[in-house]
């Protein structure tokens, strides 16, 4: 099923969180050896519409008329409050330089294997904790 959000993004206040740039993230990868790449499942439905807002992105189908209660892709802003969802998750672990995270996908980086395995473990717990979840598809 597609779902038209036009008329409503036009009418949306844009947040303007910048997303990170790809460039930069590769730059920081600077000279580390142990490389961790996740990548989450069901992103936007995991991002709770406020309440009382679900009417706003309701649709019809011939059966019934539904409101959604989680984001949808295609809703402006949708991409941003992930991303800012994710840099809260993840914010110490960003800054101590050990992770990166775009979007859906957080890349893990350290010097020494030894150290690679608990900064998986405390991601991946940080995720649980947050019911967001990797494609095990995409694990690498």
């Amino acid at each position: 099923m597609v779902q038209n959000y036009r008329y409503l993004n036009k009418w949306t206040i844009k947040n303007n969180y910048s997303l990170p740039l790809i460039l930069d993230i590769i730059e920081n990868i600077d000279i580390k050896k142990v490389f961790t790449k996740l990548d989450l499942r069901w992103e936007y439905n995991n991002i709770q519409i406020k309440k009382g807002d679900e009417w706003k992105v309701a649709f019809t189908t011939p059966e019934r008329s539904f409101e959604p209660t989680v984001m949808s892709f295609g809703l402006t802003n949708s991409l941003v409050i992930f991303q800012i969802i994710m840099n809260k998750i993840l914010q110490n672990l960003i800054n101590m330089g050990k992770v990166e995270s775009f979007i859906d996908d957080v890349i893990m980086r350290t010097k020494e294997e030894e150290r690679h395995n608990e900064v998986v473990e405390e991601v991946v717990r940080r995720l649980a904790e947050n019911d967001l979840y990797v494609k095990s598809k995409k694990y690498k």
